[in-house]
């Protein structure tokens, strides 16, 4: 009977993974500023992720998410996270044409982190499809 019970015990705990205490000086930032959202990425030189955050991730909701405080407060939240992996030395990669890319940046600038680069990989389109009409506020 105890050995029964042992084993629904051991089967209700769910297993967790341990997380490794690599320090890593060097790291990628992307930031991905949408109309409705930024996503935060910072990955190893080897593209393998370290941190992500996102403005809904960090609180916001609706439309809300989509403004320069939650991009800044999004990327606050990665930098203290950031800091107990013990990153200095960041390249910056910034995606999208929303309102959070400038503040995300600042946000890191900010924080005491050398920026080594910043680069911009907007995808700009040659011709291609024909683009969304615009809005009428």
């Amino acid at each position: 009977m105890k050995a029964e019970e042992t084993k629904t015990a051991n089967l209700a705990t769910p297993s967790k993974r341990k997380k490794s205490k690599v320090k890593i000086t060097r790291g990628r930032i992307y930031v991905q500023s949408t109309y409705n959202n930024t996503i935060i990425t910072v990955t190893d030189p080897s593209g393998n992720v370290i941190v992500w955050g996102s403005s809904g991730r960090t609180g916001f909701k609706g439309s809300k998410k989509s403004t320069p405080y939650a991009a800044q407060k999004t990327m606050e939240e990665a930098i203290t996270r950031l800091k107990e992996v013990g990153l200095n030395e960041v390249d910056v990669f910034v995606k999208g044409i929303g309102t959070g890319r400038e503040s995300a940046v600042r946000a890191l600038q900010g924080a005491g982190f050398n920026i080594l680069s910043i680069q911009d990989q907007t995808p700009i389109p040659h011709g291609g499809v024909r683009p969304k009409k615009a809005r009428r506020v």
